[in-house]
């Protein structure tokens, strides 16, 4: 397969253009088409990455180790009580040492800063498995997702709903203008993504004939809406605004009146997971028991409906993992 990326690291959608995300998603496909052939593509043979987690995580940490194995890449999961990285170590030379004995690092961790020093001074790529700012190899997988159920990418309109600042906002806002979707966000307005990063995306939407919205007003959101994203209303380490994000999302639930408003009976809904659905986790009774709410940002009903595709966004995460793995070594 085409090696164009190679040597390249991925922090952010910005970092490619439409082009190399267009390549990346043919090739994610070509893989997902191997793995259910059962064709073997052990390319990258011999070589090692290292995995590299402030943060825990399901859907990250399996796709890069099944990706890795299928490229027949070792990967070497390192967590936070693992290494001194930022602790008794600096990143740069943490980055360093890394950089001499692997072939490639993700990250998954708090600040962005972190995965920018790790790229300047690794020598290798550096994947961003997520950052408090960004999550963009979830956007690739959302855009196969979607790409998979409607047959195209340009002109879909997508709403992204709940905390329009947050990592998986700011990535779709940005992956959307660069491949050229019609992208809204519908949140409160003290949630807003920053000013900056709406103003690069309305300029990265204009070249790419793209459009973006951000908006409180639900009817010019979801009018017609394709898709319907989500995300959990509070993040990783902001465990103590519980009160707060409820107070101030509790009417940006995706439920089924919301899909109603769309005026599309076959508009789908998306989420990055893990979801707060139900009350049959410990936060989830956390939740019904403090605040009253059986779910959060999205229903039960909604979740489990057919117009749910979530566990399809879930499985990709791992086919265009491996296709930035493949193509960036």
């Amino acid at each position: 397969m085409a090696q164009s990326l190679k040597g390249r690291s991925f922090l952010t959608l910005g970092d490619f253009t439409a082009g190399d995300i267009r390549l990346l998603l043919t090739t994610a496909n070509e893989y997902k088409r191997m793995k259910y052939a059962g064709t073997p593509h052990r390319i990258h043979e011999g070589k090692n990455i290292a995995l590299l987690f402030e943060k825990t995580s399901t859907r990250t940490r399996c796709a890069f180790t099944v990706a890795a194995n299928d490229l027949g890449i070792a990967p070497e999961y390192l967590g936070k009580d693992d290494i001194q990285l930022g602790k008794k170590e600096t990143v740069e030379d943490t980055a360093k040492v890394l950089g001499r004995m692997f072939d490639g690092i993700e990250f998954r961790g708090f600040a962005h800063k972190t995965v920018e020093d790790l790229a300047k001074h690794a020598g290798v790529p550096v994947w961003n498995g997520l950052t408090d700012k960004f999550h963009p190899t979830q956007i690739l997988a959302d855009f196969m997702t979607i790409e998979e159920h409607l047959g195209r990418l340009h002109g879909v309109k997508l709403v992204f709903v709940g905390d329009g600042r947050n990592n998986m906002a700011n990535s779709l806002l940005l992956g959307s203008a660069i491949m050229g979707l019609d992208f809204r966000i519908l949140a409160p307005r003290e949630l807003f993504p920053e000013e900056g990063l709406v103003h690069h995306a309305h300029e990265l939407a204009h070249q790419n004939h793209g459009r973006i919205t951000i908006t409180d007003n639900f009817e010019e959101a979801l009018r017609g809406a394709d898709v319907i994203y989500t995300d959990v209303w509070v993040s990783m380490g902001e465990e103590d605004k519980f009160a707060e994000r409820i107070n101030q999302l509790r009417h940006f639930q995706v439920n089924r009146d919301m899909l109603n408003l769309t005026g599309n009976p076959e508009v789908k809904f998306m989420h990055c997971l893990p979801a707060f659905h139900d009350a049959l986790t410990t936060t989830g009774q956390h939740i019904r028991d403090d605040f009253g709410l059986e779910s959060m940002e999205v229903t039960d009903g909604v979740f489990r409906s057919p117009n749910s595709i979530v566990f399809d966004q879930a499985e990709n995460r791992m086919h265009t993992i491996k296709a930035v793995i493949a193509l960036t070594l």
